[in-house]
């Protein structure tokens, strides 16, 4: 008999009648011989109404009593969804987070799962009961008894952690769509289902605004090797299967609280190529990268900085052997690039003596002190950073060649890990030898750009500015150092530029102003008029000319990149906000990622 965890999202339970149906299809699964766990979210829009009803009566309630009356929308779907099984004559038992034991920290709004007390479960199911859990919520350890809530995307959290916790032989996520699609098909009416998908993949969509899995869940699943299905409410299609690599051993206590950092990679065999001073206008990076993927050249890492002036700069990263050619190109089209002053032309820096050293982990999700860790770390062994690249579950850094073992070091005494090559082969999911290059398209609305221009070039600043943000919670997402280097007052500085929440955007600045004021000419600016375009894909690799065809895309329409970055599985381009949609449908159809079929997403 199987164990079967299954979660129904609020639009699949937003009416009576679609309670009824998903009563039904819970018994079917039953009556196949299968024992069943269901979460629930509250009902269509019972959590949004909640939520105005608080900001009615203050903009600024208790983070406590949020959690006490948000709480109670889940309460009311497992008693009507219990309701509708003892209709059907089926046995089941409504149960709130606290009753089924899942254990949470004591930080209202957005706790982490620490363990799930199972012994309740185990004798409901034992007698042959359904058993229907409000998701989203818990209960602290303390004699209090606090209810807490996990924050958004709660409910596929709770439902795969408990997948986790009873060893169940599938967790199931039910949703409006009929599983994981190339992109959202309320922006592209294309988009197509997908019959698989990496975890890795999964974790930078979801990372990146696509809301049919929430990452914590994603984690969990990858941590604990659960199998996770993506389907429909509506149909009875096989939906998407989300692959995780085999898992290590973990233990269930501290469940959501793992360690954050698994392993520690490194690369010697890498050389730069930077332009500095390119034009900042539509079709400079796909021209370039067009011309390097002509010489079927493999790009590793691609940065291009904020703007200064009329140019920026950007720069990639290569293996060795492959260097010449593109240090070729790069010189070939620099003189094109000329400006309008001697002073503007377009310049190639190359550096051959680097090395990429990355730590990598999916516990770094919702952590945003584990790159500043890091940073600090390597500016405390005086090792300077000269490029950054982050993803969801890597932050890599490329340093000079001189300092890795250094670094190396260092970072598995901070993080306190190995560099075993068995542990590092069980960080990533195995990626099948057929599996097209470009998986997924994703945009980003809810992000806004930070600059922070005119810093101190020398080991710790970096570290510094993102310990700031950390220690006021704020998330960062991509991170970019310019590779120009300007002189003031004889004091070499650099610029650096991330992307946070937009809703963060305006706190980060007060964070930073302090110490940017002490800087000469020290400066924090912000442009929340920008959306993030990415492509996601775990075989990307070994495929030379992925970038440029999706720079390719941008540039026929005429939009201007302001940043780019890049890790080995996703590419990011952050564009004016205007253009965000119609960026989104260009490189979906570049990559011909369409279907024929559409598909209808329910009201």
């Amino acid at each position: 008999m199987a164990l079967i965890v299954q979660k129904y999202g609020g639009t699949s339970v937003g009416t009576v009648e679609r309670i009824q149906a998903v009563a039904q299809r819970i018994q079917r699964t039953v009556n196949a011989g299968n024992q069943v766990v269901v979460v629930v979210s509250a009902m269509g829009k019972t959590t949004d109404t909640l939520v105005g009803l608080a900001n009615d009566i203050t903009p600024n309630p208790s983070r406590r009593e949020m959690d006490m009356l948000l709480s109670t929308g889940e309460q009311v779907t497992i008693a009507l969804l219990s309701m509708a099984l003892h209709a059907l004559g089926q046995e089941a038992i409504s149960l709130t987070g606290a009753q089924v034991g899942i254990v949470t920290e004591s930080d209202h709004s957005r706790a982490r799962i620490l363990e799930i007390k199972t012994d309740r479960l185990r004798r409901h199911l034992n007698e042959g009961k359904v058993i229907v859990v409000a998701g989203f919520q818990g209960i602290t350890r303390s004699t209090d008894l606090e209810i807490t809530t996990l924050g958004r995307g709660g409910s596929d959290t709770s439902a795969v952690a408990l997948a986790a916790s009873l060893q169940a032989s599938q967790c199931e996520i039910y949703t409006d769509v009929p599983g994981i699609l190339t992109t959202d098909p309320r922006l592209v009416p294309t988009a197509r289902l997908m019959a698989e998908i990496t975890s890795d993949e999964m974790l930078e969509l979801a990372s990146l605004g696509a809301k049919v899995l929430h990452p914590r869940a994603v984690e969990i699943a990858r941590n604990y090797g659960i199998p996770l299905v993506v389907l429909s409410s509506w149909t009875d299609e096989p939906g998407t299967r989300v692959v995780s690599p085999l898992p290590q051993a973990r233990s269930l206590h501290d469940l959501e609280i793992t360690k954050a950092v698994d392993a520690v990679e490194f690369d010697t065999d890498q050389a730069k190529v930077a332009l500095l001073r390119v034009p900042d206008r539509p079709g400079i990076a796909a021209k370039l990268f067009g011309e390097i993927a002509r010489q079927n050249v493999d790009v590793d890492l691609i940065i291009q900085s904020i703007h200064e002036g009329n140019t920026n700069d950007i720069a990639f990263t290569v293996v060795q052997g492959l260097l010449t050619p593109a240090e070729a190109v790069a010189e070939a089209i620099a003189p094109v690039l000329r400006g309008h002053h001697p002073s503007d032309e377009a310049e190639v820096l190359v550096q051959r003596q680097i090395a990429k050293i990355s730590i990598v982990g999916a516990g770094m999700i919702g952590r945003p002190g584990i790159a500043a860790t890091m940073f600090k770390t390597l500016a405390d062994a005086g090792v300077n950073i000269d490029m950054i690249s982050t993803s969801e579950v890597k932050v890599s850094c490329v340093i000079g060649a001189q300092d890795c073992d250094r670094a190396i070091a260092a970072l598995c005494d901070s993080f306190e890990i190995s560099t075993s090559t068995l542990q590092q082969s069980l960080t990533h999911t195995p990626v099948p030898p057929d599996l097209p290059p470009v998986r997924g398209v994703a945009l980003d609305r809810s992000q806004a750009q930070l600059a922070i221009r005119h810093i101190p070039d020398h080991p710790g600043m970096a570290a510094h500015i993102f310990s700031l943000l950390a220690a006021e919670s704020i998330s960062v997402d991509m991170i970019i150092q310019s590779q120009r280097c300007r002189i003031i007052n004889h004091i070499p500085t650099r610029d650096i530029a991330c992307t946070v929440a937009a809703a963060d955007v305006e706190r980060a600045r007060a964070v930073l102003m302090p110490m940017v004021s002490t800087w000469d000419a020290g400066e924090v600016a912000i442009d929340t008029d920008v959306a993030k375009v990415s492509i996601v894909g775990a075989g990307m690799q070994g495929h030379p000319g992925i970038a440029a065809k999706m720079f390719a895309a941008l540039a026929a329409q005429q939009f201007n990149i302001k940043m780019i970055a890049t890790s080995e599985i996703k590419i990011s381009c952050v564009v004016a906000a205007a253009e965000g949609v119609a960026a989104l449908n260009a490189i979906h159809e570049v990559f011909e990622l369409g279907s024929e079929t559409r598909i209808e997403v329910p009201a």
